[in-house]
């Protein structure tokens, strides 16, 4: 009889012509998420493979990440969804090299002529004026401070922040004006920044959320093939807390049969690193999503895609994905109701959540105008 198969496992491949849509071969998407680079929904023309028996797809050169210089016109994003924490955030990327193949923001490429499949991880826009752009909004006599949210749709601390170091020239500006912040991020890149975020952090400006989807390597690497291990993860709450920054953990997404049973193993993990809060998403799948995520699926673990996706489809009332406030990040019925009470029962056992301090607002002073003149008081 033959054993079964654990999860860090990797089950065998299937044919490729058994998987839904064109694939782009594997020797050329090698360490990406998406298996596939469809047309997005606002191009007039649509691409399509076409293998004319020479094996010329063969010669093509694997996909290198490009980043094009941006410059914005506008940095800090207002937000009124009422089932998010936040009202303004700041993205400095467009497009994300992590890869990570549940990622929501992959259909807002679809807005600048790409794909929400390969182009999102490799044709990136870095928006390079942005700390000019933040001094110039904070300064507005008009502008009211609220905390801002950094990496709420593509990563602050994605591979290419490395050279940019965009994120650090903001973070540098909010420092400057005593400004609060919160961070998400699932790269260990943070802890270069850790000396900024002590600092504010020691006054009450800064707090830092990791975002853990799984410990187990072999789906990290299939699922998230650029982003940060899980250990070093871990490794990052830690060392945030230990220089005094206040750290949550996000089991973000959850995804049902293949990520949930680690639930409570996550959470035990970043209490003992030193996080004191923590929260959850249920895996999305709006727009062009959906069809990137079941490419995956079934190339990844075709013995379990089928019961990702009919579990999914069960908390959101039939259908991949209901954009309902309220519902679109936690599901409804039995097992989005076991989800959440397996969370709180094991928040409680760990002592998470018992104490929020949120950051402060009264030590925001402007930033002075270029050319302008400083306050006499």
């Amino acid at each position: 009889m033959k054993a079964p198969r654990s999860a860090s496992e990797k089950p065998p491949r299937p044919p490729s012509e058994a998987l839904p849509g064109s694939l782009v071969d594997e020797t050329r998407r090698r360490g990406r998420g998406a298996r596939s680079n469809h047309t997005g929904r606002f191009e007039t023309e649509r691409r399509t493979t076409f293998d004319d028996g020479w094996d010329g797809m063969a010669d093509l050169d694997a996909l290198k990440t490009e980043v094009t210089i941006e410059p914005a016109r506008s940095i800090i994003t207002r937000n009124q969804s009422p089932d998010i924490s936040f009202e303004q955030s700041i993205n400095p990327y467009r497009g994300c090299e992590h890869g990570c193949i549940y990622c929501y923001a992959r259909p807002s490429h679809c807005y600048l002529g790409h794909s929400a499949g390969l182009d999102f991880e490799t044709k990136l826009y870095a928006k390079a004026n942005a700390p000019e752009l933040l001094e110039k909004e904070l300064a507005s006599k008009a502008y009211t401070p609220k905390v801002i949210a950094l990496g709420t749709n593509t990563d602050p601390y994605q591979p290419i922040e490395r050279e940019h170091c965009i994120t650090r020239a903001i973070l540098e500006v909010l420092e400057r004006t005593g400004h609060p912040v919160g961070i998400v991020t699932k790269s260990a890149l943070v802890l270069r920044d850790v000396d900024i975020l002590s600092r504010m952090a020691a006054r009450g400006l800064a707090k830092v959320a990791l975002s853990v989807t799984t410990l187990d390597r072999h789906i990290a690497r299939a699922m998230e093939p650029r982003a940060s291990t899980p250990s070093k993860r871990i490794d990052a709450v830690r060392g945030l807390t230990e220089a005094g920054v206040p750290v949550s953990v996000m089991v973000a997404p959850i995804v049902p049969g293949l990520t949930d049973s680690e639930i409570e193993r996550i959470l035990e993990a970043a209490r003992d690193a030193g996080a004191t809060e923590a929260g959850y998403v249920l895996l999305r799948l709006p727009l062009e999503l959906k069809d990137v995520f079941r490419e995956w699926l079934a190339s990844e673990f075709p013995d379990r895609a089928g019961r990702v996706i009919n579990l999914l489809r069960s908390m959101h009332g039939g259908a991949d994905y209901v954009a309902e406030f309220g519902v679109r990040q936690k599901g409804r019925g039995p097992y989005a109701d076991q989800i959440a009470l397996r969370f709180r029962l094991a928040m409680k056992r760990l002592g998470l959540n018992q104490r929020r301090q949120p950051l402060r607002l009264d030590l925001f002073t402007p930033p002075v105008r270029k050319g302008g003149q400083m306050s006499l008081l």
